[in-house]
């Protein structure tokens, strides 16, 4: 008594919907990726900004006059230098920023970061 050809073999693979679910996941975390990332590193290039107007100001003015200059040239949009909470320490300044970005993703869904940095506990470089 003969069988089929694939009588007895189980068959291996990815199906049609399944391949296409696959692709719905990888591209929705596509999209999310590159609507998250330019806020991180608009994030990052905050960080560096607040540690060099410290570094760089003796005073609140020459402190955010140095972020607004940085603010101008590394493309920063999120926060102003009136956004800086700078408060006087015994060694100096700390100077800290908090905000939200909120991320439209469709429809009535959309994503909310806080963000927050500070420069406490930051050495100021030795000359």
């Amino acid at each position: 008594m003969k069988r089929g050809i694939c009588a007895g073999r189980r068959q291996n693979g990815l199906s049609l919907v399944g391949f296409l679910f696959g692709v719905v996941i990888v591209a929705l975390i596509a999209v999310l990726g590159m609507k998250v990332v330019p806020t991180v590193v608009e994030f990052s290039a905050v960080k560096k900004a607040i540690v060099n107007a410290k570094n760089a100001g003796t005073t609140v003015k020459e402190i955010q006059d140095s972020f607004e200059k940085q603010r101008e040239t590394n493309y920063i949009e999120s926060v102003t230098a009136k956004d800086l909470e700078i408060t006087k320490t015994g060694d100096g300044w700390d100077v800290a920023v908090a905000y939200q970005r909120k991320i439209e993703l469709f429809g009535p869904a959309s994503l909310v970061i806080d963000y927050e940095a500070t420069t406490a506990g930051a050495k100021k470089p030795k000359p």
